[in-house]
């Protein structure tokens, strides 16, 4: 059995042009190496100094370390905080930020200044220069007969 899987193995070799013990005879050999194209193979690189340099020329830097803050919320403003606020957009150097409650929005202002430092920390210095809280909206009051005109 092991004899005629090696002769099929033989068979199979002399059928792709290679013959066992000599260089191969590959299609590709015959025209000479492969030009790589200009930027292109070279040593492989760590992972995360490939994927810096890629956020690096498409200017996406800013773009991740903010995404990391809205992904790392409760690291940055701590759990209690986190329950009750959540950052919703960024934008020209200001961050918008939603609180459930108007007791919360107003700690959040309150600390608005800490927490540019700390978001300056994370992201790097001059990236937050202002935190905007919104507040729960309660939508347009209605008219009754026990409101005052």
């Amino acid at each position: 059995m092991a004899r005629e899987a090696l002769a099929q193995a033989k068979a199979d070799a002399v059928k792709r042009g290679t013959v066992p013990g000599q260089k191969s005879r590959r299609k590709g050999a015959a025209r000479g190496a492969r030009v790589r194209e200009p930027g292109r193979g070279g040593d492989p690189k760590q992972f995360g100094s490939a994927i810096h340099e890629l956020l690096a020329s498409r200017g996406w830097e800013q773009r991740a370390a903010v995404g990391g803050v809205f992904g790392n919320w409760p690291g940055i403003v701590g759990a209690e905080l986190a329950e009750h606020t959540r950052p919703e957009h960024f934008e020209d150097g200001e961050l918008t930020i939603a609180a459930d409650s108007t007791t919360w929005a107003t700690q959040l202002r309150l600390l608005s200044s800490t927490l540019v430092r700390r978001l300056n920390e994370e992201l790097g210095h001059g990236t937050v220069r202002r935190v905007k809280v919104v507040g729960p909206s309660s939508g347009p009051r209605r008219t009754g007969a026990w409101r005052a005109r």
